[in-house]
């Protein structure tokens, strides 16, 4: 069902929708391959992905199948209230977003999940922002 509204997407269904890209590019799977899964288009998919469609929930339940993740792993994330309107100043919600729909982000967040050892992980942290404080400080 596509959402006619001016508004826009639900961010529950964007956030849905993010989470869905994440773990098929994760995955290395073609929209269109998962599309095969699921019996819908790659654009259907491409649908999903950007929250234009809500996904039911069955499909939701194939899709977890399908990407092996349990149900939940499409809601992390996401607040235990309702989704507020506007965005407090200090909200990182369009930072992340745009960080796991690039190639670079996915790229790292799958380096760093094969990191099991937690001193390493920080360590790596560490270095990430020293890095970006540096570039911040020579501009």
């Amino acid at each position: 069902m596509t959402k006619t509204s001016s508004r826009g997407p639900n961010p529950i269904d964007i956030h849905v929708g993010s989470r869905i890209r994440l773990r098929r590019q994760l995955m290395k799977m073609s929209q269109e391959k998962l599309g095969d899964e699921l019996g819908v288009t790659f654009q259907q998919v491409q649908k999903y992905e950007r929250g234009a469609n809500r996904v039911g929930a069955s499909r939701l339940y194939r899709l977890s199948r399908v990407l092996e993740v349990p149900v939940q792993f499409f809601f992390e994330g996401l607040s235990d209230q309702a989704p507020v309107k506007a965005m407090a100043d200090n909200d990182q919600t369009p930072i992340v977003y745009d960080f796991i729909q690039s190639s670079d982000g996915v790229s790292l967040a799958e380096s760093f999940s094969r990191i099991k050892d937690a001193k390493v992980r920080r360590r790596v942290l560490e270095l990430v922002r020293t890095l970006a404080n540096e570039q911040e400080m020579a501009h």
